[in-house]
Parts: structure tokens; C-alpha cells; sequence
């Protein structure tokens, strides 16, 4: 299973908000905004924090992508 994160920085765009605003609007730390540069996963709370800032749900920032090798 893989996740992006490619609808957060769409978002982040359309809010014009960049990395640094948002990791500091949302009180997350600057490993966890690597995490999801890398597109890796990160606790549930720092997306939960993200959606906060955002005004958003958890798929409207990230989507998992099936394993399609089973």
C-alpha cells in the first residue's frame, strides 16, 4: 500500500499557503512535513492537524494507493 500526498499540495496552492505557514499554523513537527514530502506515512494526528489549518477532510490532502502486485 503506498499514500500520496498530492491533493495537500494542490491544496496548499489553492490556499496559497506554503510548507513552513502550514508546519507551524499546525504545530507539526519539520520530520513529520518530510514524511509527507517523501510520501510516507505519518500519524493520524498530524493529518488531523493539517485538515484543521486547512479546513479540509483527510481525502481531500492524501489518498492510499492500492498495493497492485497482490
Amino acid at each position: 500500500m503506498a499514500y500520496s500526498y498530492n491533493r495537500l499540495w494542490k491544496l496548499m496552492i489553492d490556499k496559497k499557503i506554503n510548507k513552513t505557514t502550514l508546519r507551524r499554523e499546525a504545530g507539526i513537527t519539520s520530520n513529520a512535513m518530510a514524511k509527507l514530502g517523501k510520501d510516507q506515512p505519518v500519524n493520524i494526528e498530524v493529518l488531523a492537524k493539517i485538515c484543521r489549518v486547512l479546513d479540509c477532510t483527510i481525502d481531500d490532502i492524501m489518498e492510499i494507493i492500492p498495493d497492485t502486485s497482490v
